[in-house]
């Protein structure tokens, strides 16, 4: 029998020596693939599939194949904690994503238990990286810088309009809204609205009404493109020309197609255009050939992938948390964003937010 037993053990140990080359790393892209906000999980896919092609054509990942697992997070914070376990159930150790705030958080937590790696491209609520979680990080900034730099070309440029604030009363919407509105008021410009409105409603009427009577000029709208769109278009229905002012979560042309051509004129906040970086050229150009855009949070998912294939070939290592000492230990990467690295929280050490204006369908900074 111990002949049998250690015959047994022999062979599973040349069994393990001769795994192939091809044996796969299972990296997880998380985000919101179907529902009302599917077009950032499209960018979240499209950013991270670019990325594991180009990775495997290089070698992979210390020799080993990436594979790309896919959850749909639906925006949803429960199905988020669903695509969590299911990751980790199947082995997941790295994780490109989740889109939202709100999901982000939650999920976060199931990541932290686990040991899994996480970095989101796109979820900007401060609580994810404030929290302590070892091995939780964001190549995107952070909503309080986003909002002061919101409110600096506020008080800067209408200082003497009557701004609204309104947002969608999720942790990112919310979240976006509020620092806006702190930065705003301490610069001395006070809101003549503050109201909250459900996602996923198409009748926004009433509170366009509301804006209406109160002489809105500017609209500070902290949530989503689809909400942002329609917002757009109701106050033009009822005549308004009041200017939209929102943030990173109406970065798709999908805003426009929503809004219509009176969207012409709303201001955002995003990083300085990542396509126009030279260190991004040759990937831009990898997506014009396959016709896609990669607008939004593509190259912020591309990036992200880059951090975490540089850390693992640093180290040599595939453990999560021997990765995640790496990248919080100030190291720089080169990326299609550029130079990147990382404080202790997990958060960016430098932020980039600008302003851009709409026209004629796209964005471009002012």
């Amino acid at each position: 029998m111990k002949k049998l037993l250690f015959a047994g053990i022999a062979l599973g140990a040349m069994a393990a020596l001769a795994v192939p080359a091809s044996a796969q790393v299972k990296v997880g892209v998380a985000g919101p693939i179907t529902g009302a906000n599917a077009t950032f999980g499209a960018q979240l896919k499209n950013g991270a599939e670019q990325w594991a092609t180009d990775v495997n054509a290089g070698g992979g990942l210390l020799g080993q194949k990436v594979e790309i697992v896919v959850g749909d997070d639906a925006s949803k914070p429960e199905q988020g904690i669903s695509v969590a376990n299911k990751f980790i159930a199947d082995g997941v150790k790295f994780v490109l994503g989740h889109f939202n705030s709100g999901v982000s958080i939650p999920a976060s937590e199931q990541y932290d238990e686990a040991g899994v790696l996480m970095i989101s491209p796109a979820s900007t609520n401060p609580t994810l990286t404030e929290r302590g979680l070892a091995a939780v990080f964001r190549t995107c900034g952070r909503d309080d810088q986003q909002g002061a730099i919101a409110a600096e070309y506020i008080l800067k440029n209408l200082k003497d309009k009557k701004v609204a604030i309104v947002h969608d009363k999720t942790p990112y919407g919310k979240g976006l809204a509020d620092e806006t509105k702190k930065a705003m008021n301490t610069g001395g410009v006070e809101e003549v609205v503050y109201e909250g409105i459900n996602p996923g409603e198409k009748d926004y009427s009433a509170l366009v009404s509301k804006l209406k009577a109160a002489g809105v000029e500017v609209l500070y709208f902290g949530g989503l493109h689809t909400e942002a769109g329609l917002l757009v278009r109701q106050m033009r229905d009822q005549g308004m020309d009041t200017v939209l002012f929102s943030g990173d979560g109406i970065t798709d042309k999908e805003f426009w197609t929503i809004a219509g051509p009176g969207a012409a004129g709303t201001l955002m906040t995003f990083g300085s255009d990542p396509r126009k970086i030279p260190s991004a050229a040759k990937v831009v150009e990898e997506f014009t050939k396959n016709n896609i855009d990669p607008e939004g949070y593509v190259l912020y998912t591309y990036a992200a992938g880059q951090v975490l294939q540089q850390s693992v070939e640093a180290t040599k290592s595939l453990d999560p948390m021997k990765v995640a000492e790496y990248m919080h230990s100030g190291k720089t990467f080169d990326t299609v964003l550029g130079k990147l690295s990382f404080d202790k929280k997990g958060d960016r050490t430098s932020g980039d937010y600008v302003v851009y204006v709409w026209k004629d369908g796209g964005y471009s900074e002012l």
